[in-house]
């Protein structure tokens, strides 16, 4: 691959080839969620579809599992703690996703440590990815939020340096 050839996904804005801070991509949608450039909103319909037909593959692939502990005859008893297991999960995987969507982890050590629970409840976590691609990229608003306290701060830097005659104030004049 060529230097002016790119990777899907991680077309050049306008704005991330100025100087300064550069925007975090997001995965499927590499830096176009800074100016919704190129094939953002078909991206975000793909994610949505994808998301929405992988929960639903998934629930297919659970109801089959859950059809062969029938056909086992292990008891009533396991067949329900298996469904509450799944519903659990997926519901905490659900409300961890979301909240990731919108802020950073306090505990990253926290996080790791629910890892296996999320895989667990994998069909919240997708259906969490579909509901929030209706509004934006999934995780576009933090991200938008923390490039652009960065560019702020970067162009504040910038303009109070002594040793750029360009941002220099020109005096007041009596």
């Amino acid at each position: 691959m060529s230097d002016d050839e790119q990777t899907p996904g991680t077309e050049q804005t306008p704005s991330t080839t100025a100087g300064g801070p550069q925007p975090e991509e997001i995965r499927f949608f590499g830096t176009t969620w800074v100016d919704h450039s190129g094939t953002y909103a078909l991206r975000r319909v793909g994610v949505a579809a994808g998301s929405l037909a992988a929960a639903v593959a998934a629930c297919f692939v659970l109801r089959f599992a859950y059809e062969g502990l029938e056909i086992a005859n292990i008891g009533s008893f396991v067949n329900v703690l298996v469904v509450v297991m799944f519903a659990v999960c997926s519901a905490i995987a659900f409300r961890k996703t979301w909240e990731g969507f919108l802020r950073r982890p306090a505990d990253p050590a926290r996080e790791e440590s629910l890892r296996s629970l999320k895989a667990i409840g994998f069909i919240g976590s997708l259906l969490a990815y579909f509901f929030r691609s209706f509004t934006e990229a999934p995780g576009e608003k933090l991200r938008r939020a923390e490039y652009e306290t960065s560019r702020a701060q970067y162009e504040k830097r910038r303009d109070a340096r002594t040793g750029n005659p360009a941002a220099r104030k020109k005096p007041k004049r009596k």
